[in-house]
């Protein structure tokens, strides 16, 4: 089976982060209130909690520390996807889908427990604020969604080239998944986004290892073909 395209046409350029998780500005935290908070920053939105009194760890911001007690149901100290999707909501208060609160705990969950703790869990709060400075940037009409134009140019800032068919299909692939919420055919919502670029981002790192040669062609035998798709869902 034969599958590509030219080789300048995927990846991202060698002089910039395909990626904007590498960004070096971090997420502001709102201020505590009261001791509850209802987290409004990168503008989506977590539910309020009653803060419990424990003090951080060491390098752990107070506000950070609260909010992860909260979304810890459990106290077990970790924090699951489950726990995860109860606590994360986009703009528009529909809540992030459970495959990508999946996907962002096991690209932080360095033990491989399937939980993240407090430390992993930092790095994943600074990743989503990265992420959300990224969906603003391209969210050109503000409507809190990112339409198949606004995906395809996100898509072309991160060096890949892509078809407006392929852009689309992405768009309304992701966007079916909802029954509730504003995401429609035509836009997703922010954690859509995420999972979006990041399966782009996966399925290219997977097809370059097969494209040896760099001509953006590689055959595959059936079975593997199989194989690399089910390693790159399961990530």
């Amino acid at each position: 089976m034969s599958w590509g395209q030219q080789p300048q046409q995927y990846g991202a350029p060698p002089q910039q982060p395909a990626y904007p998780g590498q960004a070096s500005a971090p997420p502001v935290y709102p201020p505590v209130v009261g001791g509850n908070h209802a987290y409004q920053s990168h503008g989506y939105n977590q539910v309020p909690f009653q803060a419990p009194p424990q003090g951080p760890p060491p390098g752990i911001a107070h506000d950070l520390w609260q909010w992860f007690q909260a979304v810890d149901l459990d106290r077990s100290g970790q924090i699951n996807a489950l726990e995860l999707k109860a606590a994360l909501m986009n703009a528009n208060y529909s809540s992030f889908t459970e495959g990508t609160c999946r996907l962002m705990i096991r690209m932080f969950d360095r033990d491989r427990t399937g939980t993240i703790n407090i430390n992993e869990f930092s790095a994943l709060w600074k990743y989503i604020g990265d992420w959300k400075a990224c969906f603003e940037r391209f969210d050109h009409d503000r409507s809190g969604t990112i339409n198949t134009r606004e995906l395809g140019d996100a898509l072309t800032s991160f060096g890949y080239r892509l078809s407006p068919h392929f852009n689309q299909t992405l768009v309304k692939s992701f966007a079916a998944r909802r029954s509730t919420g504003t995401s429609t055919e035509d836009a997703i919502n922010f954690d859509d986004f995420i999972e979006a670029c990041v399966t782009v981002k996966n399925l290219t790192d997977t097809f370059r290892r097969y494209d040896t040669q760099g001509t953006g062609v590689v055959t595959f035998g059936f079975e593997q073909y199989l194989d690399s798709v089910v390693r790159t869902m399961i990530f």
